[in-house]
């Protein structure tokens, strides 16, 4: 079973989720936000290296605390290192009362069908048991849908929930996540028909398989109401998917019990160039404003 304690603070704790898990293909763009560019850095192992930094200065501040924040979605090799001494997750927890996830899938497919599958992942076993010792409490996996093709979606909800089920078996809880992009010429039909999906496959799900589902702040505003009642759910969240952190703050604000697991809206504003205070003053109002959105 997932840990109690944890799985209490992330059913039922106020705050959001940060979504700290950029990987190597979004890390440059992530770097050059931040105030590095590309050229200040020679290979990837540098690039992580810096980007460890960067998320081990957030992580360390003391505008990101348990009060606000009840989680955090690393990315693999910032699980695999320490903060301040301590591996990653362990800190999370200890020091700062913030449950630890992993980013555990590999990346997409090519579209097809109006969405974008996750790539196949024949180490994710590995992964899980290697996480597990590390406290980590669950994991999140992104699929992406472009177009409101039925065919499409179910395919993105199945392969989501099949290996929901897989990480379930290592006593974690999925966040599963089917983004939809903000951009699609349909979101508001894509967004019914998903909604309808999960349902069917939480309604399919055995007693004690709980999962979490992350999804792009809907058109419709409540749309995912219904799901944060179901059984099977822990928690719903939402992805702040390409809008600014003032319109991503007002859309959630109107979705009662929808919380954030925002990513770019949380860390947009910090540079590695400002002072401890003043990163530290952009991060809490970053950290106060998501929040009171989340609480709303």
């Amino acid at each position: 079973m997932p840990d109690a304690a944890k799985l209490d603070k992330i059913r039922h704790a106020p705050g959001f989720i940060a979504a700290l898990d950029q990987s190597g293909g979004s890390t440059p763009k992530a770097l050059a936000e931040y105030g590095i560019p590309e050229d200040s850095y020679e290979d990837d192992d540098a690039m992580f290296d810096i980007v460890h930094e960067m998320r081990s200065r957030i992580i360390t501040s003391p505008a990101f605390s348990g009060d606000k924040i009840i989680g955090a979605i690393l990315f693999e090799g910032t699980m695999d290192r320490d903060i301040e001494g301590k591996p990653s997750a362990e800190y999370l927890w200890n020091a700062k009362q913030v449950v630890p996830f992993v980013k555990c899938d590999r990346g997409l497919l090519p579209a097809d069908d109006g969405v974008q599958l996750m790539k196949p992942m024949p180490d994710l076993d590995a992964l899980l048991t290697r996480a597990a010792t590390t406290g980590v409490f669950g994991t999140k996996m992104r699929s992406v849908i472009h177009q409101a093709n039925p065919g499409g979606i179910k395919a993105v909800v199945a392969q989501q929930f099949d290996v929901a089920q897989q990480i379930i078996g290592h006593d974690m809880v999925p966040i599963i996540e089917p983004e939809v992009d903000i951009n699609a010429p349909d979101k508001a039909a894509a967004e019914d028909m998903l909604l309808a999906e999960i349902g069917a496959h939480l309604d399919a799900l055995p007693h004690g398989a709980d999962v979490m589902l992350k999804i792009t702040i809907p058109d419709v505003d409540g749309l995912y109401s219904p799901l944060m009642s179901h059984p099977r759910m822990v928690r719903v969240v939402a992805l702040s998917g390409g809008y600014s952190r003032d319109d991503a703050n007002a859309r959630l604000a109107r979705n009662p019990g929808l919380i954030a697991s925002f990513s770019r809206a949380l860390v947009g504003g910090l540079s590695a160039h400002q002072s401890a205070e003043e990163f530290d003053a952009a991060l809490g109002e970053a950290v106060d404003s998501i929040y009171q959105a989340s609480v709303t």
